[in-house]
């Protein structure tokens, strides 16, 4: 698919693509340039569309903190990410 630049830097983004990302009238996107030269179209997603997707959970005690972070180290589970 292809589209036409503007005088004013504008595209149409084709139907096909709109409907495929659910976009509407006013929605905002974000441009990603990628090291190859290939550029990334994604919606942007506002936070309060992101509200409920994660299940509720009870707060954990510090205790239960404690206890994971003591059996994630006795496991040898690595902190961070390693280069």
């Amino acid at each position: 698919m292809e589209s036409a630049i503007t005088a004013k830097g504008q595209a149409t983004i084709p139907k096909p693509i709109r409907e495929h990302l659910r976009l509407k009238p006013g929605d905002r996107v974000k441009f990603f340039v990628h090291p190859d030269g290939s550029v990334v179209l994604l919606p942007k997603v506002p936070a309060a569309a992101l509200r409920g997707i994660v299940a509720a959970r009870r707060p954990i005690t510090i205790d239960e903190m404690n206890a994971a972070a003591a059996a994630g180290a006795a496991a040898g589970t690595p902190r961070g990410r390693r280069r």
